[in-house]
């Protein structure tokens, strides 16, 4: 149904001493309202007075009836309304002509006019809009005078003419446009006049709902008046007018509340960019969050809810302090004193759940009727801010104004799904920023990381500026890790970076990995930034109380800047990065720890970094291949297997030695492909052997990465089934280092190549652990002496302690001693006095090529027959 507006309510603004904070009225132009009220105060008592006097009033007992049905028609009137905000006034549309029309057909002046101030004022009472209580009175006095003055006046003129019900009809009609007209000049006086276009509209639109009303009230009357239990029918029709206002009106309402819903999701996704695309904390990276963000979503809940104050308390700054917001009028001072406190201490904000609780002075408790004082409020909804973790914060909404009946349980429903959505919407904005920091920072230190140091840099850079890249590596980390364990590692790390935080200021810091530490120095020469990493170094470098010990450390730095050298263009920051890491490099080779970067640095790094990006096209092209140095039984000097070494023969830089690119394939994680190409090309030299009645093993050395590989018996299990060879003909060597650098996983693995018979056995012994307790965990079959001992037997009787200890210790586990590095005819002698099981060496043969292998076995061998009726190869003298 459509309705009129009625009079200035209490949405405006204009209803209390404390202005809104968003929409404060000039106090100036407040005392001209005032004015104004007393103004039309006088005009609708005068008016009155006139019309009361010139129309006589005629007393009957049927008055009695009816003025009470007529006041509660009023009320009926103000009560089933539509609250609409324009600007900083509040208009209520309602059905007032319909009960107007009834008046000015059936009752004296005087009766009319009592009903309507009656029912008009209690209304305004009861929004709590009391302070409006002149201009009200004034104009409520002027809505009934003025349409009885004309509609006599109408009736006098048109005697005889035009029907009885035209004077009332013309009468009513000027009601509203009497409402609209002082509404208008009202808003003039606030400083908030419309264009002269939308006022006539709006006059024009408010006549329209009033002849609709009107005329709606006079067919009423005239069924009841002419038809036989017409009042009947008119009362069932009022009812289903009634019911289907109430359905119109709840659709509109779920209209409203969804814009509702959308405008603040809206509100708080824009806040939310903002706040991600804003200013952030220059050591922290936080986005810096400003509580005036929240302005539009406050705004947005309090004319929803008609509502004279909404009150958001929030949880924005990490340190869970409270912000409060304020959209409609200001608290009171008090209350904004106890806001720090408020979630804690509060009574309205002792919030179990999530449900939204409502407060009101007559049914609260004591302490809650404090707190509503304290706020200058009658009413309040409170519901919490609750996220997936924690409580974000609480929303608060004071006194309705648009209903003297206060909020209902739409209103309840309403404020319980926008907070749902505005704490979700809350979680996720947090949610992304916490998002945000982890991807540019280091979990452990807090500080930069790598990818968030690139883009500060470079930042810097497009800017123009000269930057020099800081690399600071803490040396003992790995120690330190291995001995105490990688907790008190970490703890040396923080209190690393906590050092060079306090030195730097606001320079920015990053933690790159492990133990590594960036800083970008701006605007500094080379000079300089040799000096200063001098200077950190120191710093990092001085003891680290922890608990009860003290840790010794050092560093080394590297430094790399982006001035333009000779012939140099333009330095990005991945090259600064690049370059500080060559100079950490060839820091640690360095006297004084640190290093600036110089150009010949960056052919060494691009040779290593050629070698590893070629590896693999190197393995299927052929450039690796794999030699092979013979192994020989003592004292019978029968050519039991070799060692598979690979060796590359690179395009450009010539044969490499392994101890130049094993180590880069091995950090690379192309171990794996080396391992299997070695193994397959050994099981291939094999089955040949075999073929040709032969019974030779090849050793492969294992990488500590294959250990870590738990796939990797299966697939030696398989390369020996595809060609057909027995599994002790195969032999893995591996070292103690490797093993033990991480039994748990190493140790499982062994045990499962063991269990297929192949041969195991420790490399390079007496260099790792060399201990019998070690030893004995190892499910290995052979021990190979290393060569340096092998070597030194005969000038260092030390060494040749050590050989036979080595042999002894091998024999009472039952396992083959192997000695490498066998260079003359007195260390194979001592060998084989010693006991010591297979020699290999130069003296035997160097590492050879397949092709030269199988000449030098046809030269310096000769086959016979083993004591199993074998063919055996036995070395000629």
């Amino acid at each position: 149904m459509i309705e009129r507006h009625r009079s200035l309510g209490p949405q405006s603004g204009l209803e209390s001493a404390r202005p809104p904070v968003r929409a404060e009225v000039d106090p100036v132009r407040r005392r001209m309202f005032t004015g104004f009220s007393f103004v039309v105060l006088a005009a609708g008592i005068l008016a009155s007075a006139a019309t009361s006097a010139w129309l006589p009033f005629h007393y009957r007992s049927d008055l009695l009836f009816i003025g009470p049905l007529l006041a509660m028609g009023f009320l009926l009137a103000e009560q089933l309304t539509i609250d609409v905000d324009v600007k900083r006034v509040g208009w209520t549309i309602s059905f007032t002509e319909i009960p107007l029309i009834l008046g000015l057909l059936t009752v004296p002046f005087e009766v009319v006019l009592a009903a309507n101030l009656l029912a008009g004022l209690g209304a305004q009472v009861g929004r709590r809009a009391a302070t409006h209580v002149v201009y009200n009175a004034g104009v409520l006095c002027l809505e009934i005078a003025v349409p009885f003055a004309v509609a006599n006046a109408v009736n006098l003129a048109l005697v005889g003419v035009a029907p009885a019900w035209f004077g009332p009809v013309v009468g009513t009609l000027t009601s509203p446009l009497i409402s609209c007209a002082f509404a208008l000049a009202a808003l003039h006086v606030l400083g908030g006049a419309m264009r002269v276009s939308a006022g006539v509209r709006l006059a024009v639109n408010t006549l329209a709902v009033g002849l609709l009303n009107t005329s709606v009230g006079l067919v009423g009357y005239e069924v009841s008046i002419s038809t036989p239990w017409g009042w009947l029918l008119v009362a069932l029709v009022a009812v289903a007018v009634i019911g289907l206002y109430r359905a119109y009106s709840g659709l509109l309402r779920e209209q409203r509340d969804l814009e509702a819903l959308s405008d603040v999701s809206l509100s708080v996704a824009r806040s939310g960019q903002t706040a991600a695309h804003g200013p952030s904390d220059a050591v922290t990276g936080e986005p810096e969050v400003s509580v005036s963000e929240w302005e539009p979503v406050a705004e947005r809940i309090r004319e929803q809810l008609n509502a004279t104050r909404v009150v958001l308390r929030l949880r924005l700054d990490p340190s869970g302090e409270v912000s409060t917001l304020v959209a409609g009028e200001p608290l009171p001072e008090l209350a904004q004193q106890a806001a720090p406190s408020a979630l804690r201490d509060d009574p309205l904000l002792q919030l179990p759940g999530s449900h939204v609780r409502s407060f009101r002075t007559l049914e609260a408790p004591e302490e809650v009727r404090r707190a509503l004082r304290q706020r200058g409020a009658y009413e309040a909804l409170v519901v919490p801010l609750r996220g997936a973790s924690q409580l974000l914060g609480a929303v608060e909404v004071h006194d309705r104004v648009s209903r003297w009946r206060g909020f209902g349980r739409a209103d309840v429903r309403l404020l319980h799904t926008l907070a749902s959505h505005l704490a979700t919407a809350m979680d996720n904005r947090r949610l992304l920023a916490r998002l945000r920091h982890d991807a540019y920072h280091d979990p452990l230190t807090g500080l930069l990381n790598r990818t968030g140091f690139r883009e500060m840099a470079a930042e810097e850079l497009r800017n123009g500026r000269t930057a020099v890249v800081l690399r600071m590596d803490l040396d003992v980390l790995t120690t330190v890790s291995e001995a105490l364990g990688y907790t008190w590692g970490d703890r040396m790390i923080v209190a690393a970076g906590r050092r060079m935080r306090d030195e730097l200021g606001e320079a920015p810091l990053a933690r790159l990995e492990a133990n590594s530490f960036a800083v970008l120095l701006l605007d500094h020469s080379e000079a300089q930034a040799h000096e200063f990493a001098q200077h950190l170094r120191e710093v990092i470098g001085k003891p680290y109380p922890l608990d009860r010990i003290v840790v010794e450390a050092a560093g080394v730095a590297g430094y790399a800047s982006s001035a333009p050298a000779d012939g140099e263009c333009e330095t990005d920051i991945d090259t600064l990065l690049q370059r500080s890491d060559v100079a950490v490099r060839a820091a640690r080779n360095g006297e004084d720890g640190v290093r600036g970067y110089a150009p010949a640095m960056g052919q060494v790094f691009l040779r290593r970094f050629q070698l590893v990006t070629q590896f693999r096209q190197a393995l299927d092209t052929g450039q690796v291949e794999v030699h092979y140095q013979p192994k020989v039984a003592l004292p019978e000097r029968q050519v039991v297997g070799a060692e598979a070494l690979v060796r590359w023969s690179h395009p450009e830089y010539g044969r490499l030695d392994p101890d130049e690119f094993v180590p880069l394939v091995e950090a690379t994680g192309l171990v794996d492909a080396l391992t299997s190409f070695v193994m397959e090309c050994a099981l291939v030299k094999i089955r040949q052997w075999m073929d040709r009645g032969l019974r030779m093993s090849v050793a492969v050395n294992l990488s500590v990465r294959n250990l870590a590989d738990e796939t990797f018996p299966d697939r030696v299990g398989e390369a020996l089934l595809r060609h057909d060879i027995p599994p002790e003909l195969l032999t893995f060597e591996l070292t103690e280092s490797g093993v033990m650098a991480d039994p748990e996983r190493s140790l499982p693995l062994l045990r499962r190549l063991h269990a297929m018979g192949v041969v195991l056995a420790v490399d390079d012994f007496g260099t790792g652990y060399s201990s019998l307790a070690y030893l004995r965990q190892l499910p290995v079959d052979e021990v190979k002496i290393d060569k340096s001992f092998v070597l030194g037997m005969g000038t260092d009787l030390g060494d040749m302690a050590v050989v036979r200890s080595i042999v002894e210790l091998g024999h009472s586990l039952d396992l083959a001693v192997v000695a490498e590095g066998v260079e003359d005819d007195a260390a194979r002698d001592q060998l084989v006095e010693m006991g010591c099981d297979v020699a290999q060496g130069y003296l035997i043969s160097r590492p050879l090529s397949e092709e030269r292998f199988e000449a030098w076995l046809q030269a310096r061998t000769k086959r016979g027959r083993g004591a199993r009726s074998e063919t055996v190869l036995t070395l000629l003298h």
